[in-house]
């Protein structure tokens, strides 16, 4: 058997992050074969239901291009192949002063 250095470990296996209710995550072929044409779905939670090692069930609404949920579906995934799309930038809102007169008291 080869010596191995001294200050050599294996790297610690990561763990794919684990979705949470309210992420929304884009679902493409690396997340399951099903995913012939992306989509984005709205965790609604992560479902305790068995499966194979290293897959997940979840049931979320899948998200039209403006952001509408279109229909509530529950799927299978490897959340090695989730994505979590960067939100996007808030547009800064001008709020315009209300403006006041004297308050009548008595």
């Amino acid at each position: 058997m080869p010596d191995t250095p001294p200050d050599w470990s294996p790297e610690p296996e990561s763990k794919p992050r684990k979705p949470r209710t309210g992420d929304v995550l884009h679902l493409t072929r690396a997340t399951s074969v099903q995913f012939t044409r992306p989509i984005f779905v709205r965790v609604i939670r992560v479902l305790d239901w068995p499966t194979y090692d290293g897959w997940l069930w979840i049931d979320g609404y899948e998200l039209a291009g403006n952001g509408d949920a279109v229909a509530r579906r529950s799927l299978f995934v490897m959340p090695a192949g989730l994505i979590w799309p960067d939100p996007p930038a808030r547009r800064p809102t001008t709020r315009t002063p209300v403006k006041r007169g004297p308050v009548k008291v008595g």
